[in-house]
Order: C-alpha cells, then sequence, then structure tokens
C-alpha cells in the first residue's frame, strides 16, 4: 500500500477540506493518507525543503518552490470581498514605520503588506500569537489571519483591509489568493493526478455533508471555533469554489505573480498553469 503524507494548517478550513479523508468517506484507491497539521509559515519553511508529498502553502511562496512541486487545483482559499486584516489597539495611530506582526515571510498577506508599507517594521511570529502582541504593545499593529478574523479582541480595530490594498494593487476586483495544496513533481504523473482528483472529492464531499461534517470536527474538538464562527468561517474560505480552481482564480493567481514580479519578490514571470498537473495525460494515455 502506497503512503503519502499530506500537510495542512490545524485551521478550520484546512481542516475541514481534508477530514473527509480522514474519515474515510471516500475511497482513496489503496492509498494510506495520512497528515500533519502546522502553522502556514512551518508549512512554507517545509515546502522549500521539499519535506513532504503534499503540503499546504501559501499562494506566496509558490514561485520559489514551482520547479520541484506543482500545484493543485483543488482545496484552495480565496478572499473575495474580504481577508486578512491589519489591526491595531483602538485609537492607536500608526507612523509610517510602525512596527507590525505578521505570520511569516513567505505568505501571501505578508507579500502584499511589504509592497503597500515599504517602511514598517516587521516581526515574524505565529499566527496563533499576534493578537495578544498587539493588546500587549509588543507591536504597533498585526495581520490576523484565518479564524482570528472574525473573533477579535473588542479592544482591537482595523486599520486596513488586506482586500482594500490586494484591489488598490491590481487596479481590479479579482479574487484574492492566499493558500492552495501542492504536490511534489517526483510523484508519477498518473498517481499525481489521481491524488489531485481524491482531494478534489474530498473537498466535495465535505461540502455536501457540510453540517455533518462540522458537528463532527466541533465534537473531537479538531478546530478552534464555536459552531456559528464555524459556519462563517467555511463559507469564507472552503466554499464551493474551493473545489476547483476556476479561470478567474487563475487569472488572480497569475496578477499576484505579476505585482510580485514588478515589485522586486520574485525573479521571473510565469503563467501558473504551466505548472499544474496535465490532467489530459491521463485521457491522452488511455485513448
Amino acid at each position: 500500500m502506497a503512503e503519502i503524507t499530506i500537510a495542512h494548517s490545524p485551521d478550520a478550513d484546512d481542516i475541514f477540506m481534508y477530514y473527509a479523508i480522514k474519515f474515510g468517506w471516500i475511497s482513496t484507491n489503496g492509498t494510506k493518507f495520512t497528515n500533519t497539521a502546522d502553522d502556514i509559515e512551518t508549512l512554507n519553511q517545509a515546502s522549500l525543503q521539499n519535506r513532504y508529498e503534499i503540503c499546504a502553502i501559501s499562494f506566496g511562496v509558490y514561485p520559489f518552490i514551482k520547479d520541484e512541486y506543482a500545484l493543485l487545483n483543488t482545496a484552495v482559499s480565496f478572499g473575495n470581498g474580504y481577508g486578512p486584516k491589519l489591526i491595531r489597539k483602538k485609537g492607536k495611530k500608526l507612523k509610517k514605520n510602525f512596527k507590525v506582526a505578521l505570520s511569516g515571510k513567505h505568505t501571501t498577506n505578508a507579500m502584499i503588506f511589504r509592497l503597500y508599507y515599504p517602511d514598517a517594521k516587521i516581526v515574524y511570529m505565529n499566527f496563533l500569537d499576534i493578537e495578544d502582541a498587539v493588546l500587549k504593545g509588543e507591536v504597533d499593529a498585526g495581520v490576523l489571519i484565518h479564524e482570528s478574523i472574525l473573533t477579535y479582541h473588542e479592544d482591537l480595530e482595523v486599520e486596513k483591509e488586506l482586500w482594500d490594498i490586494w484591489c488598490e494593487l491590481t487596479n481590479e476586483k479579482l479574487p484574492l489568493p492566499l493558500g492552495g495544496m501542492a504536490i511534489l513533481r517526483s510523484i508519477p504523473l498518473l498517481k499525481a493526478i489521481e491524488y489531485q482528483e481524491i482531494l478534489s472529492k474530498a473537498v466535495l464531499v465535505a461540502r455536501k455533508n457540510k453540517k455533518l461534517l462540522s458537528d463532527m470536527l466541533l465534537e473531537r474538538k479538531l478546530v478552534r471555533v464555536d459552531d456559528e464562527t464555524l459556519q462563517r468561517y467555511l463559507e469564507l474560505y472552503a466554499n464551493d469554489d474551493s473545489i476547483k480552481l476556476n479561470d478567474t482564480q487563475i487569472k488572480a493567481i497569475n496578477k499576484l505573480y505579476e505585482i510580485g514580479y514588478n515589485g522586486g519578490v520574485y525573479q521571473e514571470r510565469f503563467d501558473v498553469e504551466d505548472y499544474m498537473i496535465p490532467t489530459d495525460y491521463k485521457t491522452l494515455r488511455q485513448s
């Protein structure tokens, strides 16, 4: 039996999109999938070291790993009119060189933030620690991600929505690419196609059984929020548009890499579709 490790973050959308596999709701065609959970920047760093066969990543890191990993077309999270939030204490005025906590150098939100606030003094930390760092005055502000965008402390307020920054940088209202999944290119192509299909079916089954799966995750204390917040959060980041990348989402990813290239973050421009799994190979091989 083949054994494949899937690394994902511990936030609710990743857990939700993976656990149809964990609970045995879909066939894995004889492959044993094991999972490990870690914060997204740790996973970004792991992908730079080719550590996991399948790994959740920030879209911001993908240009640095594109030759080692193919981008999967499923289990994706985008913001659309919403996204990470730059927060500060209520009433606090930020200077041009304010000190800010970000969730990791290679996260999408960090890349966008650095382009928009080039003079800010950045401190990187685990996303779970950012809210407390702002409340305690260790930093002037912080960018909240994951469930924290819905649950932050009442003494905090939003300085800037990353969605608004994204729209300003792109001059368009494309969905904001946040996170996806990547698979090592060393995996044989037909197997990679098969694993992508399994993951896509897992997201589809999760969406079709949202209430049941949510209840099971809550009962097992696998998520950090209550039921009401979980339902709201899943509609933001593990919705029907998470099942399979569409043309608008692909356009948005390419736009992210375009502004990153223009801002000196990336060394080259490329079309992300050229680095995804060529799913037509399966049909051509069987014809």
